[in-house]
């Protein structure tokens, strides 16, 4: 059911939908659970190895990627799943692309990470 309100008081209830929508991630994700650890210990790592500004959001944002991309693969898993547990090409189609988008995302954390570390390490 979609909120009514408005201003302040809508922006409230989007904050509390989120805070459960990442709690019920947490809980019902494994996935989910590892790649929190990843930024956990990713974050503080790209604070202490970039160099400035651009570095830290070229190393912080892909993990924040990562997460945008694992939750809207669980939405559509746990979507599917609600529909039917029987196999339908579609389905499947739908789960494989969300995968799909988490791997993609996984590219580019590898791909920043080293592309900033080459950068810091051997290139300076």
């Amino acid at each position: 059911m979609k909120p009514t309100e408005r201003g302040f008081a809508h922006m409230r209830l989007a904050t509390r939908y989120s805070y459960r929508g990442i709690r019920l991630a947490w809980q019902n994700e494994e996935s989910f659970r590892q790649e929190v650890l990843v930024v956990l210990i990713g974050l503080p790592l790209a604070l202490w190895l970039a160099r400035d500004t651009v570095d830290f959001l070229l190393l912080a944002l892909p993990l924040l990627l990562l997460m945008c991309a694992e939750l809207a693969n669980s939405a559509i898993e746990a979507t599917v799943d609600r529909v039917g547990e029987e196999y339908h090409e579609l389905s499947g189609r739908a789960k494989d692309m969300g995968s799909a988008a988490v791997f993609m995302a996984i590219a580019i954390v590898v791909l920043s990470w080293t592309t900033v570390c080459l950068s810091i390490f051997y290139f300076n």
